[in-house]
């Protein structure tokens, strides 16, 4: 897939590990109609061929700002009905981030405001630069959150507080974004990137069809009640039993070796 965007930038890290950048930077990485249909394009794909990636990190280019939501100049003027298509590409590109079987580390490097909020709201977790800020705008704008903002911030920090965010439209800092519990890891700009990947790497080298087991498990476990998550984990851990990698996992340990998973 590499060099194959015209918005992002697609790097091989090896290992089935992929770098995603928003790649706009000279108007924040602001997320335009392209934007979407290619973000959309990429998670179908990674859908349709799992065993191919392990792990994703995605950050914006350039140190002023991860994604300053829609591109608001190409939506001057737009028709409703214009305003709408655009929407849906938005709207199915959040579904297939949040459903991306393989995980996905949001690695904040500046700005993450509306739309680019939702965005890393809709990833697995969230490492964020010191530096870095968040907002959801959308009501001072005479809209409201619509990529899975008003559900996503309140699983994150709670409904009192994500209430008060998105009426109000007022920015909050990285610091506080992981007081909440909504950022897992508040790091030097510097350190960010590397921090993501070496993260992601770990992942990464861990059996891949455990990985995406646990994160489907986990995902849809948190919309049932326990016993029925119980149920559910189940069903997937199951699929694990018969697999290579299982044998190969108990082999590696007592050979006191590390083990070399092929996702079979």
């Amino acid at each position: 897939m590499e060099g194959k965007f015209e918005t992002l930038k697609l790097e091989d890290q090896g290992a089935g590990l992929w770098l995603l950048t928003l790649d706009r930077p000279e108007v924040a990485n602001a997320m335009n109609t392209q934007m979407g249909r290619e973000l959309l394009a990429f998670f179908d794909g990674v859908a349709a061929a799992p065993a191919l990636y392990r792990a994703i990190v995605m950050t914006g280019a350039g140190e002023r700002a991860f994604c300053a939501g829609g591109d608001l100049k190409e939506r001057n003027g737009m028709s409703d009905a214009a305003w709408q298509d655009q929407h849906l590409i938005f709207e199915r590109m959040m579904r297939a981030l949040i459903l991306c079987p393989v995980p996905v580390i949001a690695a904040i490097n500046g700005a993450a405001y509306a739309g680019g909020c939702e965005i890393a709201l809709g990833c697995d977790f969230i490492y964020a630069a010191e530096s870095a800020r968040f907002a959801l705008t959308e009501v001072t704008l005479g809209i409201m959150p619509g990529a899975g903002g008003t559900q996503n911030l309140p699983r994150a920090i709670g409904e009192r507080r994500a209430k008060e965010i998105i009426l109000t439209g007022r920015p909050f800092s990285a610091r506080e974004a992981y007081e909440w519990g909504m950022v897992n890891r508040l790091l030097a700009p510097a350190r960010l990137l590397d921090e993501a990947l070496e993260t992601a790497r770990r992942i990464a080298e861990n059996a891949p069809i455990s990985v995406r087991q646990a994160k489907h498990s986990i995902h849809f476990g948190l919309g049932m009640d326990l016993l029925s998550g119980m149920m559910f984990e189940i069903e997937a851990y199951n699929r694990m039993v018969p697999t290579e990698d299982r044998r190969e996992g108990i082999r590696a340990f007592n050979e006191k070796r590390k083990p070399s998973y092929k996702g079979r």
